[in-house]
């Protein structure tokens, strides 16, 4: 049995702003059955404290970046979840990297340094009897924490490996912070945690984990480049032998669809048509669950929208974001009959609408993985997506050979401009009218491996490999 700790800043059901919090909530239940012990560390934020209600302090700390703190223990599912319980880091109001205006927390370094240090803490000193063989950061978040195992002596006996989701977002603190945040000057370099002057809680994650892992294999490629590297490309070429791409997951219980065969999709259609008032018309009914943002392609999707209207189809779009865009697309569906908006996020809606829509869209201009698009395929809902990262790997596409061969699952379309967009809606129109083609891509939608099994079954063999003896 490997025993793993798996450290994050979001975890479902407790915290979750995007896909990092449905991969760390997902991996311990799925990676039980390959022999592999995980437990969960995420800060103590007010509703995780709620949820544990009197759990038992197993570790304290009598100032931890600016007061006291405690480890709380408790339940997540059948497994083990532990809470950074620090009030004066982690009891407020607003999100977990944010206030109520959007702004960020301006002792965010300190925050997740201190979660970091926590988990560091547990990997090298064991709680209760209980010491993991491998350290799993998730993101910036807990970046740091391989280079504190390594302060503490504990890096020759306990394996680290950092995930990145998200390489865009980096950790990044001012450079006269290195005291204040516990880090050992000499490694303030090129070569250790600095960049350009700063912290990069990221960097310092992927110069000194064991192994590096990305959520699919093409990101893992992409962010090799200075395209997709965001300034971080030289270091992982140099650390490419150790850089691994996993495929996400879904829970598949969770996101089960309520019917089995094509044919099931009719009524839960017509429910979506009416819950949005949405006429009857001929063509598919689109769906978009996403942050509206330019690097998730929404900007691009606005240009486009004619070519799926004129020719029948509709949309209906969940979603927030850039101020900018929303106000653009509740303008567009204003004055257009065939498109629905609506601003927030509402996770039972978002199962209504990807169980009744004919084609999820996914127009991101990058996306490590996605998940989106897997709830799609899981519910004969044909993604139309960006040929980029997880999308790429994840999506067979319906090009002559796609379909001749009887494979294809949705479309692709490159180069992610707005024009090439309205190509791939037409295309999809065109699909959807060949009831005979779409009823087959949805059966291979239906049937395309989207669960954790085949995933998870590679993150046990990554760890099996990293156990160090001692």
């Amino acid at each position: 049995m490997t025993k793993v700790l798996s450290v994050a800043s979001e975890c479902v059901p407790l915290m979750k702003t995007g896909g990092l919090a449905d991969v760390v909530g997902a991996l311990p239940a799925a990676l039980a059955g390959q022999g592999v012990e995980m437990r969960v560390l995420m800060p103590g934020y007010p509703k995780v404290m709620a949820a544990l209600g009197k759990a038992k302090a197993v570790m304290t700390w009598d100032d931890l970046f600016g007061g006291p703190a405690s480890l709380r223990v408790g339940k997540l599912g059948d497994g083990v979840l532990y809470a950074l319980d620090a009030p004066h880091l982690f009891d407020r109001e607003g999100g977990p990297y944010n206030d109520a205006t959007g702004a960020d927390w301006p002792d965010n370094p300190q925050r997740f340094a201190a979660l970091s240090l926590a988990g560091a803490r547990v990997a090298a000193d064991g709680v209760k009897g209980w010491s993991p063989d491998v350290l799993h950061c998730h993101d910036w978040q807990a970046g740091l924490a391989p280079l504190y195992l390594r302060e503490m002596g504990a890096g020759d006996r306990v394996a680290s490996v950092i995930t990145i989701h998200n390489i865009a977002f980096q950790g990044m603190a001012p450079g006269d912070m290195v005291g204040t945040l516990g880090l050992p000057p000499g490694e303030f370099t090129q070569d250790g945690y600095e960049f350009w002057g700063d912290i990069s809680a990221l960097k310092a994650g992927l110069v000194y984990a064991d192994k590096i892992t990305t959520v699919s294999p093409t990101y893992a490629a992409e962010i090799m480049t200075p395209d997709y590297g965001v300034g971080m490309d030289g270091l992982l070429q140099a650390r490419q032998a150790d850089v691994v791409g996993i495929l996400n997951g879904i829970d598949g219980e969770a996101w089960k669809p309520p019917f089995t065969k094509p044919s099931g999709k009719d009524r839960h259609r017509a429910a979506l048509r009416r819950e949005f008032d949405l006429p009857d018309w001929d063509g598919p009914v689109c769906v978009v669950v996403s942050r509206l943002t330019e690097q998730k392609g929404l900007d691009l999707l606005l240009m486009a929208l004619p070519a799926l209207l004129d020719n029948g189809g509709q949309l209906v779009l969940l979603g927030s974001g850039e101020h900018g865009l929303e106000a653009a697309y509740r303008d567009f569906a204003a004055q257009h009959p065939g498109v629905a908006v609506t601003i927030g996020y509402d996770e039972d809606l978002a199962h209504r609408m990807i169980v009744g829509g004919d084609a999820i869209l996914v127009p991101s201009r990058f996306e490590p993985c996605g998940l989106t698009q897997l709830y799609g395929l899981h519910h004969g809902t044909l993604p139309v997506v960006a040929l980029t990262g997880g999308l790429a790997d994840t999506v067979i596409n319906a090009s002559p050979a796609g379909l001749a061969a009887g494979a294809a699952t949705g479309i692709q379309f490159n180069p992610v401009t707005a024009q090439a967009l309205a190509q791939a809606l037409m295309k999809l129109v065109n699909l959807y009218h060949d009831q005979p083609t779409w009823t087959q891509m949805m059966k291979n939608a239906m049937a395309a491996p989207v669960d954790w099994g085949h995933s998870a079954a590679q993150y046990a063999a990554l760890y099996a490999g990293m156990v160090k003896a001692g």
